[in-house]
């Protein structure tokens, strides 16, 4: 893969999506969600804040107060500091500010410390080397995760500009490009990239509709995903999901491209959860000779929508009328791998006065 102009050694395979930042009034509804229908350990923070694990981790996902209703930071752990300072490099040169998380910030998010960046559609990109793991049994009715080296899972993102987000995951995390899918929704082309940054299939996938530039998704995001350890464990939470009465979008159901088993639920924020099982990985051995491919279709078998009334279709249209006058956020810096960087530029970093505490922890 071709590096940009000026980057040095490629990062990838050192970044790895750590956690994500959701903003909910809905903290009830969460816990619920998360605890008793998917299955996670969960953990209430002072101030009104639910923090979910997976694993060791302290946090892998944080939901805190506040009206958005939807995802609004991705936090990727890089594995050391000179990988770290290469990717501050590659947003630095592009003028695009850079600054540190607060103490708190850090603390809720279960990280030493993390610098933040802006991201497409809006969704802020924080960075940070040192995880906090606690010793703390977890408290969960799955029985397991599959995090480590694959991350925390992937997220998916509708774009109207679809080629600028790829270009800024290719700039600033080297991401490659697994394959294609192809597909017809309610007689509309789309097309979805999936995208990795290590061993996972992808760390995030983006859709567009092909020919007309619309987004009937409320949501900056249209799912996230988890991977379950076993087959059992991912069927279980099928079957709370449903008996409790939270809402299920996609039936089980495996994909083409990753061979992923899974469903997809509604979050109590309104973008939807996959919960999978066994993907295909991309190590090592298929990573030196892996190609490209275009499916047709999402879906070897299932995944039929459950429970989408006419009104759901038409509050589809109405944020599609609307997405049409409002211009996306693309981190425009991004927009091309091999824009020049301005000789002189001043980035505005904000520091903290300590250096970098050293360390590793997956």
């Amino acid at each position: 893969m071709n590096e940009p102009p000026g980057a040095g050694t490629s990062v990838f395979g050192a970044v790895h999506l750590g956690y994500v930042v959701v903003q909910s009034n809905r903290a009830s509804d969460w816990r619920r969600f998360g605890a008793e229908a998917i299955g996670l350990h969960v953990d209430e923070i002072d101030g009104g804040a639910l923090r979910f694990r997976l694993d060791d981790r302290a946090c892998r996902f944080l939901v805190e107060r506040g009206p958005a209703e939807d995802a609004t930071a991705l936090g990727w752990q890089v594995d050391d500091h000179e990988t770290f300072d290469r990717i501050i490099a590659r947003v630095a040169d592009r003028g695009v500010p850079i600054v540190e998380g607060s103490a708190r910030e850090a603390t809720l998010r279960g990280v030493q410390r993390l610098w933040r960046f802006a991201g497409p559609k809006g969704i802020a990109q924080e960075i940070f080397t040192v995880p906090l793991t606690t010793p703390e049994p977890l408290r969960m009715l799955s029985s397991g995760w599959v995090t480590g080296e694959s991350g925390l899972g992937h997220v998916a993102i509708l774009s109207r500009e679809p080629e600028a987000m790829r270009d800024y995951y290719r700039t600033v995390f080297d991401s490659r490009l697994s394959d294609y899918i192809d597909e017809n929704v309610s007689g509309l082309k789309m097309k979805i990239r999936f995208l990795r940054v290590n061993e996972r299939h992808h760390s995030v996938a983006i859709a567009n509709i092909r020919g007309i530039k619309i987004d009937p998704i409320r949501t900056r995001v249209q799912h996230i995903n988890i991977q379950s350890a076993t087959l059992d464990d991912m069927l279980a939470a099928f079957g709370r999901v449903t008996e409790l009465g939270f809402r299920m979008a996609w039936s089980v159901g495996q994909h083409t491209n990753d061979r992923e088993l899974s469903f997809y639920c509604v979050t109590p924020s309104g973008f939807e959860l996959e919960v999978g099982w066994n993907p295909v990985v991309i190590g090592a051995e298929l990573e030196s000779t892996w190609e490209p491919t275009t499916y047709q279709g999402i879906s070897i078998w299932g995944h039929t929508p459950v429970g989408e009334t006419v009104l759901d279709k038409f509050a589809q249209f109405r944020q599609a009328l609307r997405s049409v006058t409002t211009p996306e956020i693309t981190v425009p810096q991004f927009a091309a791998a091999s824009a020049p960087v301005r000789a002189g530029h001043v980035v505005p970093v904000v520091h903290s006065p300590r250096s970098r505490s050293g360390g590793n922890s997956r």
